[in-house]
């Protein structure tokens, strides 16, 4: 049984950061790529950054610069710090984990999502 468990999400300024913290209870945890996506409301859900299990990352181009993903293999956790926010980064964003790597990913399991909001 997979369980994935976001933390970290909550209300930010424009230009502030935040951390997402994922939890991930798997086993061989280091033989997966994870992913974040977000969905605000009315607007579809999106794919926002991958770490495969050689820790290649990649990034949707609204967040690439800003955002960063990295894993913790010894804590079976995975990261979202997030830079320079915007309004438009505003929605509820899910850990994810999956099959494939960053070209060819495929979620089979989601959290459970954690509420981001930026605004003034």
């Amino acid at each position: 049984q997979v369980q994935l468990v976001e933390s970290g999400g909550g209300l930010v300024q424009p230009r502030g950061s935040l951390r997402l913290s994922c939890a991930a209870s798997i086993d061989t945890f280091e033989n997966y790529a994870f992913a974040w996506y977000r969905q605000a409301p009315g607007k579809q859900r999106e794919w926002v950054a991958i770490i495969s299990a050689q820790e290649h990352t990649n990034y949707a181009h609204s967040v690439k610069g800003r955002f960063a993903i990295s894993r913790d293999n010894t804590r079976n956790m995975i990261y979202l710090q997030m830079n320079s926010l915007k309004p438009e980064d505003s929605a509820v964003y899910y850990c994810t984990v999956g099959d494939g790597g960053t070209k060819d990913y495929n979620p089979r399991s989601w959290g459970q999502g954690t509420q981001v909001t930026v605004s003034a």
